[in-house]
C-alpha cells in the first residue's frame, strides 16, 4: 500500500507543527503551507490524496479556496476550522467539504475522519463508461467499442487513475507513486513508455492523454 500524502492548510503554527508531527507518526507523508496562495501553487505541482484545510486563513477566506478547488478536482478535503456553529458547518458542506470539524478536537477523532474519508475516495465502481471508452474495474480490463485493449495491469491504473482526475493536469511524480508505488527518482522513462503505449491504445476511444509544459499529462476528450 502506497504511502498518503496530505496536504495541511493552515496559518497556526503550533496546530501546524503538531498536526503534521502526529500524521506522520501514522505513516503519512504531510506537506504543510501557511497561505492559500501556497497552497495553490503547491497543488499545480503536485495531487495530495487529501486536504486539511483551515477556513480563516491570511490571504483570504478558505470557502473561497475550496469552492475554486471543486472545479477542478474531487480530491477529499476536511475542513478544520474555529468556526463551528451549525451555519458555518453547512456553509462548509454546501461549497464542497468532505467531513468538517471544529475545533477544539482530539487527533483521535482528526485521524479517524481523514482515514475514513481516504478509505471513500479509493472506493470506485465497478464499470466505468467515457463514450465508447469502458472499464471493467474488477477485472482490470478496458474496452473501446467492446473491443479489449489488452491493458497491461500498469496501463489499466494508469487509465483509471487519470479518468479519476479527467479534465486535471496531474504530475508525473504523483502518477509514478501512484501506479509504481514508489518515487520516481530518474526513472522517467517507465511513465513516459507506459503514457505513450497508453495513448495508443485509445486512439478511437474519444479520449487522450495530452502533455501540458510544467504540469503533467491531462486526460481529456477528444
Amino acid at each position: 500500500m502506497t504511502t498518503k500524502f496530505i496536504l495541511l492548510i493552515e496559518d497556526n503554527e503550533d496546530v501546524q507543527d503538531l498536526n503534521k508531527s502526529m500524521l506522520e507518526d501514522e505513516g503519512f507523508t504531510v506537506k504543510t503551507v501557511m497561505t492559500l496562495d501556497e497552497a495553490r501553487n503547491f497543488i499545480e505541482q503536485q495531487i495530495p490524496d487529501a486536504i486539511i484545510l483551515d477556513i480563516g486563513m491570511p490571504d483570504g477566506n478558505g470557502l473561497d479556496f475550496l469552492r475554486e478547488f471543486r472545479k477542478s478536482s474531487k480530491i477529499p478535503v476536511l475542513l478544520l476550522t474555529g468556526f463551528g456553529e451549525d451555519t458555518d458547518i453547512i456553509k462548509g458542506y454546501d461549497n464542497g467539504c468532505n467531513d468538517y470539524l471544529p475545533k477544539p478536537y482530539t487527533f483521535g477523532v482528526l485521524l479517524a475522519r481523514l482515514k475514513n474519508l481516504l478509505q471513500s475516495a479509493e472506493q470506485v465502481p465497478e464499470r466505468i463508461i467515457r463514450g465508447p471508452l469502458s472499464l471493467d474495474v474488477q477485472c482490470g480490463q478496458a474496452f473501446t467499442n467492446d473491443k479489449d485493449l489488452h491493458l497491461t495491469q500498469k496501463e489499466f491504473f494508469l487509465l483509471l487513475l487519470f479518468i479519476q482526475h479527467e479534465g486535471v493536469a496531474v504530475n508525473a511524480d504523483y502518477l509514478y507513486k501512484k501506479v509504481w508505488g514508489q518515487p520516481m527518482n530518474n526513472d522517467s522513462q517507465a511513465i513516459k513508455k507506459t503514457i505513450h503505449r497508453l495513448r495508443v491504445s485509445l486512439e478511437d476511444s474519444g479520449y487522450a492523454i495530452n502533455a501540458i509544459r510544467g504540469k503533467g499529462y491531462i486526460f481529456e476528450e477528444n
